[in-house]
C-alpha cells in the first residue's frame, strides 16, 4: 500500500524531463502537490538544468524543493511515480509503431523504478497510455489498483471547458465525462451529463430555449476530443494542461479523502471487459484505486465502449499482451 506516512514528507517522482514532465513538476511545485519532488531523465544534463531552474523559485512555493538528475536513485521511496518518458510520435509513424517503441522502453524502465520505489502508486502519462497501462501492470506484477494512467482526465477537462464556454458558466458547475480510449475511439457520455443538477439536453438560455441539441453536442464532443491537435499545430506540443492534470491527480493520491476522476486501469469485469485498460469513472485515494464506479450508460455509449475496447485489444495483441 502506498499510503504516505504521517511523519514523513510526501514524495512525487516525475520520470522524463521533457515538456510534459517538466511542466508537471512545475505545476506540482507551485501547487504544493507533494512536499518533495524528484525529476529523473536519462538525459542528465537536461534533468539537471530543469531541476536547477525549478529550485531557483522554491522560496515562492509551498514545496521544499526539487531533486533530480540522471541517477534512478532519485526516485527512492516515492509515494507517487508519474511516467512521462517515452518516444514522441514521428511523422509517418503509426500509433502501433509508437506503441511498440514505448512498450520496450517501459519494459526496461519498470523494474528499475520498482527497485527504488516498491510501494509507490504508478501513473502513466506516456502515450498510448491505455496500452502502456496494461504493459506496466503485466511487466510489474503490481495490482491494478496501483498502476493506472491519466487516461481521459484531461480530455474530460477539455470537454467541460467547451461546455462551460458555451453556457457561459464556470467549468466547476459542469458534470460530464469522456470515457474509453485516450485516443480516436473515446466518447463523451451525454446520457448523464449535467450543468449543475440539470441534464445538459434540458439546459436553457436566458430566453428559455434549449441550448444543447444533438448537433451542438456532437460539435462540442469533437472539439474536446481533437483539442490537442490545435495546440500541437500552434506550438508543437501540449504540456501545461497535462502538467496540471498530473499535479491534481497527485494531490488526490496523497490524500485519504476519496476523489473520482475518469482514469484508465486494467479492467476486470466492468461492463464485461477484461484485461484491457480504458478510462472510466474511478475512485482514488492514497490507497490507489479504491473502486471503479458502475455508472449508467445508454445503449449507444455501451456500443462505443465495446468498440474502444476492441481497438485497444487489437493493439495489445499485436504487441504480445
Amino acid at each position: 500500500m502506498a499510503t504516505p506516512q504521517s511523519n514523513s514528507p510526501t514524495k512525487l517522482s516525475v520520470i522524463g524531463a521533457g515538456a510534459v514532465g517538466s511542466s508537471l513538476a512545475y505545476a506540482a511545485l507551485i501547487r504544493g502537490s507533494a512536499q518533495k519532488i524528484a525529476l529523473y531523465d536519462i538525459n542528465e544534463t537536461k534533468a539537471d538544468a530543469e531541476v536547477r531552474d525549478l529550485n531557483h523559485g522554491t522560496q515562492f512555493t509551498p514545496s521544499t524543493g526539487v531533486e533530480g538528475g540522471g541517477n534512478i536513485e532519485v526516485v527512492k521511496d516515492s509515494d507517487v511515480v508519474i511516467i512521462t518518458a517515452g518516444a514522441a510520435q514521428k511523422p509517418g509513424q503509426t500509433r502501433l509503431e509508437l506503441a511498440g517503441v514505448n512498450t520496450n522502453i517501459l519494459k526496461s524502465l519498470m523494474p528499475q523504478l520498482l527497485e527504488q520505489a516498491p510501494n509507490a502508486l504508478y501513473v502513466l502519462v506516456t502515450n498510448p497510455c491505455d496500452v502502456l497501462t496494461v504493459v506496466a501492470q503485466k511487466v510489474s506484477g503490481l495490482p491494478t489498483s496501483r498502476v493506472f494512467s491519466t487516461g481521459t482526465m484531461l480530455d474530460t477537462s477539455r470537454l467541460r471547458f467547451a461546455i462551460a464556454e458555451t453556457a457561459r458558466i464556470s467549468p466547476r458547475h459542469v458534470h460530464a465525462n469522456i470515457l474509453g480510449e485516450h485516443g480516436d475511439s473515446e466518447f463523451p457520455v451525454w446520457s448523464s451529463a449535467k450543468i449543475t443538477s440539470i441534464p445538459i439536453r434540458e439546459w436553457v438560455d436566458s430566453t428559455g430555449h434549449r441550448m444543447f441539441d444533438e448537433t451542438l453536442l456532437d460539435q462540442l464532443g469533437d472539439e474536446a476530443m481533437h483539442a490537442a491537435y490545435k495546440v500541437i499545430a500552434g506550438k508543437g506540443a501540449t504540456n501545461y494542461a497535462i502538467g496540471l492534470t498530473g499535479a491534481r491527480l497527485t494531490e488526490a493520491l496523497m490524500s485519504p479523502t476519496r476523489t473520482v476522476f475518469p482514469l484508465s486501469s486494467v479492467l476486470d469485469g466492468w461492463h464485461d471487459l477484461h484485461d484491457v485498460a480504458l478510462s472510466v469513472p474511478t475512485m482514488v485515494s492514497s490507497k490507489g484505486i479504491e473502486r471503479v464506479l458502475d455508472v449508467p450508460l445508454d445503449d449507444s455509449e455501451v456500443a462505443k465502449l465495446k468498440s474502444s475496447a476492441a481497438t485497444l485489444r487489437e493493439t495489445l495483441s499485436s504487441l504480445g499482451f
